[in-house]
C-alpha cells in the first residue's frame, strides 16, 4: 500500500491538482484579505478620500514671529483641485484615466499651506460636480458619519465626510448649484460657499464658470473665521456695523423647520447680543418677483403656488439652465468622444446638459444681474437674510427611489438665491427634526463676506445654546410680524432692567408699546423702570392703570400702581390697590406687608 503511495505522489499530475488547490486557497485568502482592508479603511476614513497624502505648510519664521492663522490645522480638498504629482480625477474614473498628473498646485490650496495648514488629500465628490445625494459610480458613497443611515449630500460629499468625521479639520470645494451647502446641511456642519470670483479658481476643474466659487466646511465657527480671512484674504480689522436680521418666512413654509422655531431661537439669541436691530419678517420670493422683472418669461402659471414660491423656481430654473450652457461650452467635445460611465442621476444631468440648445443665452446672464442688484437692494451692507438650507432632511440610503421631483424643485429654489444672486452664504446646523438634521442659511449680498463671517462667529455659540434647550416637538406660541417684534424689544428691556439700565429698559418697552398698544405686560413693566427711576411716579401710574384697563386681573399693575401712588402721597389709593391685589393673590406677601403699613399711617 505504501508503494502504491509513492507511486501516486510521483505522478505529475496529482502535483498539479495540489498546486492548483493551493493557489485557489491562496486567492481565496487574499481577495478576503484585501475585502476586509477596504472594510477597516472605509470604516477608517468613511470612505471619504479618493487619495491620501500630505502637503505640509510653506516655511515660517521662528518665534517670536506670530504664528500663523491656520497652523495646526489639517484640511482635505475636491478632487477637482489641483496638486502637483497628482491627476485630478473630477470625480470620473474615466476623466482620470485620461489626465496627466498636474504640474502645479492651485493657488487656493497654496494659500492655504502659506497660512499654516496641512493638506492630508483628495476627497470623493460627485462625477464632474454633478449629484446632490453625494453617490459616485467609481468610489463609491461616502458614509455620512454623524446620520449614516442618510445620504452625505453632494456633490462635497467626500469633504462632508471628513469633516464630519473629525478626520480633518476643514476641507475645500467647489459649490456650483449647492455642492458645499447641501452635505454641510445633511452632515450637519457649517458651510461657506463665498460671494463668486472672490476666491482664485486657478487649477481648478470647472463645471459651470458663472456659479462655480470655492467654498469651505468645518465644525468651528472660529476656524469658519480664520479660514475665510485667510481664503479671502480679508483684514481683520473693520468698524462694527448694526446688523439687520430679515426672517424669510415664506421660504420657511417650504421646508420641514417650523417658522416658529426658526424665529423664536432667532429672537432669543439676538437678545444676548448687542448691535443687533430687532429681526424684520419677508416675503422674499414676492420681492424677488417684484425686483427680478426678466424672470416673468421664466415664470410658469401654477394653480395653488403662491407667486413669490413660483417665482422662485423659475430663478432655480434659470440657474440650471446657466449652468447646463456653460458645463456644454466647456466639456461637450470630450463628453461626446469619451462617453464616460456615470452613475444613473448624473448620466441623466450631464447628457441633458450637452443636448439643451439655450437660445436666448443673454437673458439668463441678465436674471443674474439683475438678482444680484435686487439682493444688494434689500440686504445693503448691514443686512443678513435668514431662510432654511434646504427644504428637507437627507434622505436615507433606502429611500432615493421615492424621492420627486418636488423634492430637487424645493431644493433648488432655496439654493438659487446665493448662486444667482453672486452672494455669500453660510449654512448653520439648526438641530434635528424627526431625527434628522437641518439646518438654517445666513445669506448677505456680494462683497459682504467678512461681515457675514463676523456675524456668524458673533451669533453662533448663542444660537447653539437655543437650539440645544428647545425640542423639535416643543409647542411654540405663533409669532408673527409686528407681534413677534415687540416680543423680541420686550425681551430686551427684561435684560436691560435686569442689568439695572433703568432708563434703556424704558426705552426697549415703550418701543414694544409702539408695536403692539394692546399688551397689558409692556405697560407694566415700563411703570416698573419708572418707579426704579425714583423720579417718575406719575408715568409709572399712569401705564398701570393703562396696564389694569388691558387686564384686570394683572397683578403686578396693581402692586406697582400702588408703589407710584404710595410714593406720590395718595396713601387711601394705593392702599386700594394693594387690596385688590391681595383679593386677586391672597398669599402675595408684598400686597400683604404693603396694606398693614398703610393702615397704620393713615389711622
Amino acid at each position: 500500500m505504501s508503494k502504491s503511495l509513492h507511486l501516486n505522489a510521483a505522478n505529475p499530475k496529482l502535483w498539479v491538482v495540489i498546486g492548483v488547490g493551493v493557489a485557489g486557497v491562496l486567492i481565496l485568502a487574499e481577495v478576503q484579505r484585501r475585502r476586509l482592508r477596504a472594510r477597516s479603511s472605509v470604516k477608517e476614513d468613511f470612505g471619504a478620500f479618493v487619495d491620501r497624502f500630505q502637503l505640509l505648510p510653506f516655511p515660517h519664521s521662528p518665534p517670536p514671529a506670530a504664528p500663523l492663522s491656520l497652523s495646526g490645522l489639517t484640511f482635505a480638498i475636491n478632487d477637482n483641485i489641483d496638486v502637483k504629482g497628482y491627476v485630478t480625477g473630477h470625480g470620473s474614473a474615466d476623466w482620470k484615466r485620461m489626465q496627466a498628473a498636474s504640474e502645479k498646485t492651485a493657488l487656493v490650496v497654496t494659500t492655504m499651506l502659506r497660512n499654516g495648514a496641512t493638506c492630508v488629500g483628495k476627497t470623493v465628490m460627485g462625477e464632474l460636480g454633478f449629484g446632490l445625494l453625494g453617490e459616485n459610480k467609481s468610489y463609491g458613497t461616502p458614509v455620512n458619519p454623524r446620520f449614516p443611515c442618510h445620504f452625505p449630500g453632494g456633490s462635497a460629499s467626500g469633504s462632508a465626510a471628513a469633516v464630519a468625521a473629525r478626520i480633518v479639520d476643514f476641507s475645500l470645494g467647489t459649490d456650483t448649484t449647492g455642492c458645499i451647502r447641501i452635505p454641510a446641511s445633511f452632515c450637519g456642519i457649517i458651510g461657506f460657499r463665498p460671494s463668486h470670483g472672490t476666491v482664485s479658481t486657478i487649477g481648478v476643474s470647472p463645471n459651470s464658470q458663472s456659479l462655480d466659487t470655492i467654498g469651505c466646511l468645518t465644525s468651528d465657527p472660529l476656524v469658519l473665521h480664520r479660514l475665510g480671512h485667510a481664503l479671502l484674504q480679508l483684514s481683520p480689522l473693520e468698524p462694527r456695523r448694526t446688523r439687520s436680521i430679515l426672517i424669510a418666512d415664506d421660504l420657511f413654509q417650504l421646508s420641514k423647520v417650523p417658522v416658529q422655531k426658526a424665529v423664536y431661537v432667532i429672537s432669543k439669541t439676538v437678545v444676548t447680543l448687542s448691535g443687533y436691530q430687532t429681526p424684520k419678517h419677508i416675503n422674499f420670493g414676492q420681492y424677488i418677483a417684484s425686483h427680478v422683472p426678466s424672470l416673468k418669461i421664466f415664470s410658469e402659471d401654477s394653480e395653488g403656488l403662491q407667486n413669490g414660491i413660483s417665482t422662485l423656481r423659475a430663478l432655480s430654473s434659470v440657474m440650471l439652465l446657466l449652468q447646463r450652457h456653460e458645463f456644454k461650452t466647456n466639456h461637450e467635445d470630450w463628453i461626446r468622444s469619451v462617453k464616460p460611465k456615470l452613475g444613473a442621476d448624473v448620466s441623466q444631468r450631464v447628457w441633458g446638459a450637452i443636448n439643451t440648445v439655450q437660445e436666448n443665452v443673454k437673458s439668463l446672464y441678465k436674471v443674474r444681474m439683475e438678482m444680484r442688484a435686487a439682493l444688494k437692494s434689500l440686504l445693503k451692507d448691514d443686512g443678513i437674510l435668514i431662510t432654511p438650507t434646504v427644504a428637507d432632511p437627507p434622505p436615507r440610503l433606502n429611500s432615493k427611489k421615492g424621492l420627486r421631483v418636488e423634492f430637487y424643485d424645493r431644493m433648488f429654489s432655496l439654493l438659487s438665491i446665493a448662486s444667482m444672486s453672486r452672494g455669500c452664504e453660510v449654512t448653520i446646523p439648526f438641530g434635528t427634526h424627526d431625527d434628522s438634521p437641518v439646518s438654517i442659511s445666513f445669506i448677505s449680498s456680494h462683497g459682504s463676506d467678512k461681515f457675514l463671517l463676523d456675524t456668524v462667529l458673533d451669533m453662533y455659540p448663542s444660537l447653539q445654546d437655543v437650539v440645544g434647550t428647545i425640542s423639535s416637538y416643543l409647542p411654540l406660541p405663533y409669532i408673527n410680524g409686528n407681534m413677534d417684534a415687540a416680543e423680541l424689544v420686550k425681551e430686551k428691556g427684561n435684560a436691560s432692567y435686569k442689568g439695572k439700565q433703568w432708563n434703556k429698559a424704558a426705552s426697549y418697552y415703550t418701543q414694544a408699546i409702539e408695536l403692539n398698544k394692546s399688551n397689558a405686560t409692556y405697560y407694566c413693566n415700563r411703570a416698573a423702570s419708572f418707579l426704579e427711576l425714583l423720579c417718575s411716579f406719575q408715568k409709572a401710574e399712569e401705564d398701570c392703570s393703562k396696564a389694569i384697563s388691558l387686564d384686570k386681573k394683572n397683578v403686578k399693575a396693581y402692586l406697582r400702581r400702588g408703589a407710584a401712588r404710595e410714593s406720590l402721597g395718595l396713601h387711601r389709593a394705593a392702599l386700594q390697590d394693594f387690596k385688590h391685589a391681595l383679593v386677586l393673590e391672597p398669599q402675595n406677601k408684598a400686597a400683604g406687608e404693603a396694606e398693614k403699613r398703610l393702615l397704620k399711617l393713615i389711622r
